[in-house]
């Protein structure tokens, strides 16, 4: 049965495992609608070719502001000017604004230059593996190194001291786990009040003595004379450390679950470590860390796979569901690191292409290569079905990844 709720999708049984509930819906309803808490329509996308067409398609934007009637706005939760201030991010905004500051920031992330972080990411792999080492054979895999290692990368690059590594966590876990309810940014208000006050200091301080890392350099960037806002210094700032490591967090976490979950492929991948590139392709694909894009607007009633989408109301690009699409991948629910199709959208696809994508490549094939090598004995401690997913739609990871060594 296809479900037409909020909550009765998103329950903890869908979240521990979505991809039945997935399957039926690319079978039955690939355009499926849910009814959000308030009544608003929500349009989930689940065939993986209307999803590529869903992100690129011009009809669907990101700001509600150019879709909504004066009187429907008044009907949205009210966002706290901090909450504001932070949420007008790349994955938030649509041209002109997004292909500007997008212009302004992607030079540090190509495959060139991210490349040659490489041997500061195997140092960290390498240190938080050492200290796994020295301590008791059994640990939260996501704690002890899924978290902190992409963490140190995104928080170096932004001329950020770890010093609040714990509040990162806690700041991003709120910005991702998606809520819902009407009254979500008013609760959220303290909180990112405090990670807005954290970031203005930390732009004083950069702009009084740059060093050598990517915030300075946005404070003081021109790119053909526009500077970015105060706005949108925070917002990107915001947005980097958030998406950062999140996306990487997962893609270690959920990867090396699949891994311990198929041992014939982690033997595979032990004994042919060089197959690691294939190996990062298929776990992105097979349990993809963002489960769906972030919220668009319907601009105007529109046809969509032959389904009508009133304006107004929202739609989500099922990236999870798209990339077991048995229409286009062979086999969708079997892990293979010897497959060779490797078009998934894991990270999304059209302008909204994830910017850090190279990165969390990079960092997600020298964590897992490290930990399967210099663990080999790396085994669950407990089942696999006892696992506790994240709650939401965004992004789809567990809280703990219990493991013995």
């Amino acid at each position: 049965m296809i479900h037409s709720t909020y909550a009765e999708v998103f329950n903890q049984q869908f979240v521990q495992d979505p991809f039945p509930t997935y399957a039926a819906l690319r079978t039955e309803a690939p355009v499926h609608r849910i009814t959000l808490p308030d009544g608003r329509g929500l349009w989930m996308i689940t065939r993986f070719e209307d999803v590529k067409a869903a992100l690129k398609d011009p009809r669907f934007i990101k700001n509600w502001r150019k879709v909504l009637t004066p009187e429907e706005q008044k009907l949205m939760p009210v966002m706290p000017p901090v909450v504001q201030l932070l949420f007008k991010h790349l994955l938030a905004i649509d041209p002109p604004d997004h292909t500007r500051i997008r212009g302004m920031v992607h030079k540090a992330f190509t495959p060139q230059l991210v490349e040659q972080l490489r041997p500061r990411i195997q140092q960290i792999a390498d240190e938080l593996l050492d200290a796994m080492l020295a301590g008791p054979r059994s640990t939260d895999l996501l704690t002890a190194y899924a978290f902190p290692l992409p963490l140190t990368v995104i928080a170096e690059l932004l001329g950020i001291p770890l010093d609040h590594r714990e509040k990162f966590r806690y700041w991003s876990g709120l910005v991702v786990t998606v809520d819902p309810s009407p009254d979500r940014f008013t609760r959220m208000a303290g909180e990112m009040e405090e990670f807005g006050n954290y970031l203005r200091e930390l732009f004083a301080i950069k702009r009084a003595n740059p060093t050598n890392d990517l915030t300075s350099a946005l404070v003081q960037v021109e790119e053909a004379g526009d500077k970015l806002t105060e706005q949108e210094m925070f917002s990107l700032v915001f947005f980097l450390l958030i998406a950062g490591h999140e996306t990487t967090v997962n893609l270690i976490g959920n990867g090396m679950l699949a891994l311990l979950q198929h041992p014939e492929q982690l033997k595979l991948l032990r004994e042919n470590p060089d197959m690691i590139r294939n190996t990062i392709e298929e776990l992105l694909r097979f349990d993809s860390p963002v489960e769906t894009s972030t919220l668009r607007w319907a601009r105007e009633d529109l046809e969509f796979a032959g389904v009508t989408i009133p304006r107004g109301e929202q739609v989500l690009a099922v990236i999870t569901s798209a990339n077991r699409d048995p229409n286009y991948f062979v086999e969708p629910d079997q892990l293979d690191i010897t497959r060779s199709e490797h078009n998934h959208i894991a990270f999304g696809h059209g302008i909204h292409y994830c910017l850090g994508a190279p990165l969390a490549r990079l960092e997600g094939a020298i964590a897992i290569n490290s930990l399967v090598q210099r663990l080999p004995n790396l085994r669950l401690a407990v089942p696999a079905q006892d696992l506790i997913w994240r709650p939401g739609m965004l992004i789809r990871g567990m809280i703990e990844l219990p493991v013995k060594f």
